[in-house]
């Protein structure tokens, strides 16, 4: 007989608590760290980047695996632009002669790190390819604030090359902005400050990266779209047409390669010209100057820009009730190499989410709602097989995703929450009934001790007095991305972090052995994560009225345009600073061999905006949700039922809300991007921008953009606010 949840409704929540405890306690003796463990080292025990051999044989076994625990599964095959390396040559020609190793070396202690054959060589992927020669410059993080600076300091950097340090933004915002400021080559290494031994001991002594590890990683402009780079807004199947490599926006416009700080470390002594800032120093035994030389470096890259195949493993328990209604987990396999922490510390973990999913329904239990597990292949190079499975089931995903949740890497630590903030208190209810393995106290109240601990005065009283912590709005940097904002479906990304030391992540070494050594040697944290996911997935699969909260997500955008409003106060302040600045000659320009500074240029006054539509529309947006959390509460309060066929029209508008946030001409230059309050941003990569349209318009003071997009914005969240109580309306009905 199935078990029915606590959770189905408020209304019965207290007759049903104790059978809703009992089906998650009864899913909970389902999972086993010691299956964790030998499924951990059976996915990680070979390379398995995309289109190698074991990247086949381990979407074989997941499929496998879930089809021995009675899921409906198979796996779905794309075919993605993938390039490799061919050539990767880098060799400083003056004052002295250096050729980079470019290569990590093997080591007794970790026993995958010898399989070179298999192993991806390091290299940024979509790259372009290069041969490139010019003296070089230190830009830091090479971030746009870095080249500020570079200009205050009179370098410029065309036609040289650029060396940069792994921080700061996402990776592939380093040679885009180089190349925007004319620069003909980029090379990113990782600074023991950040990464090494100023911060720990170094492997295999410690966790931290050793002076030969290199990180790898994708440099497409993912801000502009994700996926297979060759074929933008629709999904990489056979026959598909594909955008010629001249055609593709989002590979780089220069060469760039990743080298370990090893290899950095030549570089940077034989620089000279200006001491770097502070903030600009590293930890390397050399002082940082910025160039440029007289340093002078060669750069040759060339990759075969092959197509190859992608393994997506999609597993279903139809829902009985509502079998059109999915939700949607997640969690990738594929890696830069043996990918032990990243990603399969989470696939694991999903892994066994699904297996006690299917412990469950084996003993009587049917979900309502029809369940979905996704192993994706294709992440690391861009999002390739969760963004090519939404372009190819875009429609059908429009009408039946009600939510999805994401998990990638995973490790001892504090649980985090991040996603749409529709589901913050739903999340956060979850994270309630999960005790921390070491704590033995929920892992909720974990992670608000350790935001009390970290924040300030202020945020310590907003901490207390709150509800629920809040969840952090998504940007990018993993599945959820085409789920969200090229679709609209509700989101969330979670998982455990913040005790264990890095120093693997996209090397050789993020390996089985540093996993059991630094990561979570015990895999309690798996457990806890694949009891934070199982529990979310059970819930929404069986709630009577979904629990998204309008509330919480309209005081969140109310706090968005408080944020934006203040950025352009505090435009027009500095601006108004430095023109008065300017015109009083304040600044001198001095220059000696040593040092070169150049006072900044004055900026035009910043304007004032018209904010009123989105104040109104914001203003209608907590009316609205206010309404519909009475009427909810009113319902329940009531006893009453709604009937009919009024449950699935409600929740059917309740979960496609999410849609009504998307904008179909999508944001200005990357129509690809078409929600309206999340997107990563422009120049960040993974961070993520919120109201994009217009705070990007603001930043990069564009004004007339920005009042435009106030109004588009504006637009959206009227629409948006119809939905809500097109919902209240049903909820209503129930007393007529």
């Amino acid at each position: 007989m199935a078990l029915v949840p606590w959770f189905l409704s408020s209304t019965s929540q207290a007759q049903n608590a104790p059978m809703g405890r009992s089906l998650e306690k009864q899913f909970d003796s389902y999972l086993s760290p010691a299956d964790l463990r030998a499924r951990l080292k059976r996915l990680s025990a070979h390379p398995h980047h995309v289109g190698s051999p074991y990247d086949k044989e381990n979407a074989e076994f997941i499929l496998s695996q879930y089809k021995t625990w009675g899921f409906d599964a198979r796996i779905e095959e794309f075919s993605a632009l993938f390039p490799t390396p061919k050539t990767r040559l880098l060799e400083m020609t003056a004052p002295v002669k250096y050729t980079a190793v470019l290569k990590e070396p093997p080591l007794k202690e970790d026993s995958t790190s010898n399989k070179v054959v298999e192993q991806l060589a390091t290299y940024n992927a979509y790259s372009i390819d290069g041969d490139v020669t010019g003296d070089l410059i230190y830009v830091n993080y090479g971030i746009p604030s870095d080249y500020d600076e570079l200009e205050r300091m009179g370098i410029d950097v065309q036609g040289k090359i650029v060396i940069t340090r792994y921080g700061g933004s996402w990776r592939g915002i380093k040679p885009k902005v180089a190349a925007e400021h004319g620069a003909i080559g980029c090379l990113i290494y990782s600074d023991p400050k950040d990464d090494g031994f100023y911060v720990g001991d170094v492997y295999p002594k410690g966790a931290w990266r050793n002076e030969f590890g290199v990180q790898r990683g994708s440099v497409a402009e993912m801000p502009v779209y994700p996926g297979d780079p060759s074929t933008p807004f629709i999904g990489a199947t056979p026959g598909v047409k594909r955008l010629p490599l001249n055609e593709i926006k989002v590979l780089t416009k220069i060469p760039v390669l990743p080298i370990s700080y090893h290899d950095a470390l030549p570089l940077l002594q034989s620089l000279t010209g200006p001491v770097a800032p502070d903030h600009w120093k590293g930890a390397l035994p050399v002082t940082y100057h910025v160039g440029p030389g007289p340093a002078k470096v060669h750069l040759k890259l060339a990759f075969s820009w092959d197509i190859k195949p992608i393994y997506d493993v999609i597993a279903m328990i139809q829902g009985s009730t509502y079998p059109d209604q999915w939700i949607i987990r997640g969690n990738h396999h594929d890696a830069w190499v043996n990918g032990a922490e990243d990603p399969l510390s989470g696939q694991v973990a999903t892994m066994e989410e699904g297996k006690a999913l299917g412990e469950l329904v084996k003993s009587g239990w049917k979900p309502k709602r029809t369940i979905v597990y996704c192993a994706w292949d294709g992440e690391e190079p861009g999002l390739i097989g969760s963004t090519e499975w939404v372009e190819t089931h875009a429609d059908e995903l429009r009408q039946k995703a009600v939510a999805y949740i994401n998990s990638d890497s995973n490790e001892r630590g504090f649980v985090y929450m991040d996603g749409s903030q529709t589901l913050q208190h739903f999340i956060n209810d979850v994270a309630r009934d999960v005790l921390d393995p070491e704590k033995n106290i929920s892992v909720w109240e974990r992670a608000r001790a350790v935001r009390l601990l970290e924040s300030s005065p202020g945020e310590k009283k907003d901490i207390r007095s709150a509800t629920d912590l809040k969840i952090g709005a998504l940007g990018s940097g993993s599945d959820f991305t085409p789920f969200l904002q090229h679709i609209g479906i509700a989101s969330l990304n979670i998982g455990y972090g913040g005790e264990s030391e890095g120093g693997g992540y996209h090397s050789i070494y993020d390996s089985f052995d540093h996993f059991m050594r630094f990561g979570d040697p015990t895999f309690a944290y798996g457990v806890a994560l694949a009891q934070t996911g199982g529990h979310a997935v059970l819930r929404l699969a069986d709630a009577d009225i979904l629990p998204f909260d309008f509330s919480d997500f309209a005081a969140v955008v109310a706090g968005y345009l408080g944020e934006i409003k203040d950025l352009t106060q505090n435009m027009r302040e500095e601006t108004l600073e430095l023109n008065r600045e300017l015109e009083e000659n304040v600044f001198t320009e001095v220059a000696n061999p040593a040092k070169t500074y150049r006072a900044p240029k004055a900026k035009d006054p910043v304007p004032y905006l018209n904010f009123a539509p989105l104040e109104n529309a914001v203003s209608t947006l907590r009316k609205s949700a206010e309404e519909y959390q009475n009427a909810k509460r009113e319902l329940e309060e009531s006893g009453r039922k709604l009937a009919g066929d009024r449950p699935m029209r409600l929740n059917e508008i309740v979960f496609r809300t999410e849609r009504a946030l998307t904008n179909p001409e999508g944001l200005k230059g990357r129509p690809w991007f078409i929600h309206e309050i999340y997107a990563p941003g422009f120049y960040t990569g993974y961070s993520v921008k919120t109201l994009p349209s217009v705070r990007e318009a603001i930043e990069q003071r564009q004004w007339e953009e920005a009042d435009q997009q106030v109004i588009v914005v504006a637009d959206t969240l009227e629409a948006y606010s119809g939905e809500i109580r097109k919902a209240t309306a049903i909820l209503r009905s129930a007393s007529k």
